[in-house]
């Protein structure tokens, strides 16, 4: 069942940052862990979450988290519900005709998930179904990819959807950033008979040069102060500690 605390309306503030006069709002999609989701205690956590208020700090302000779906991020945005999306939202071409961004502050490509004898190509999965996320980076390659070449491709609304109609063999296969599918599928107990399999994913004409943070067009004000708090936060050990807390790899890439 769907959870009020989904609905955007609903804003979060993160702790510790009372005595900041200035607040920026941050749109999330609570439906992309280990990124981000609704808590046990009904708080967003994950990396998107940590990263926001890691840059709080390193700005000087306080930190509000606006959930919103993901496909409603950039008309929410748009329309002044927040200041910036950030959403683990990858800098591409077409979304820059929309928005402006930040550097990036991540980049981990993206993989097929699937059984682990499963075999990929352009052509492999020709009368199969592939899992993707509404409205993202993913979804467009995959249409292009493996859908001009037979496969149908089943965009969900959330990605945990996705793992759930592929263990009940109603997709045949899942294209996801790396990270997720690792830690919310291949990791649980559901993942087990199933593997990444195929190559990376990382083409730049779809995928950009990773997760930015996105602002309204021309708001290059605060794009800029996300910059400095970006390198801020990578020089003084507080990325690392945040990164450190999710993966065991370096995510933010080459």
């Amino acid at each position: 069942m769907k959870k009020v605390i989904f609905a955007a309306a609903v804003a979060v503030s993160l702790s510790g940052f009372a005595s900041h006069a200035e607040t920026i709002r941050f749109g999330v999609d609570l439906n992309y862990p280990p990124f981000s989701k609704q808590g046990a205690d009904g708080k967003p956590e994950g990396f998107d979450i940590d990263m926001a208020q890691a840059l709080c700090t390193a700005m000087k302000v306080s930190c509000q988290i606006v959930p919103q779906d993901w496909d409603g991020l950039i008309p929410a945005l748009n329309a002044n519900k927040f200041d910036a999306i950030l959403s683990s939202m990858q800098i591409t071409e077409e979304r820059k005709k929309a928005v402006d961004f930040s550097n990036k502050y991540y980049n981990i490509a993206s993989r097929i998930v699937a059984k682990s004898n499963t075999q990929v190509s352009q052509t492999s999965f020709k009368g199969k179904k592939i899992g993707v996320l509404r409205a993202s980076t993913q979804e467009k390659f995959a249409r292009d990819f493996w859908g001009k070449n037979g496969a149908t491709i089943v965009a969900y609304t959330k990605s945990p959807e996705s793992f759930l109609d592929l263990k009940a063999g109603r997709v045949d296969a899942v294209f996801v950033d790396g990270a997720v599918g690792e830690q919310e599928f291949l990791k649980t107990d559901g993942g087990k008979g199933y593997a990444f399999v195929g190559p990376n994913y990382a083409d730049v004409k779809y995928f950009g040069l990773g997760a930015g943070i996105a602002v309204k067009k021309g708001n290059q004000a605060l794009a800029t102060r996300i910059n400095k708090a970006i390198e801020q936060i990578r020089k003084d050990g507080s990325y690392k500690k945040v990164q450190d807390k999710y993966f065991r790899f370096d995510v933010y890439g080459g």
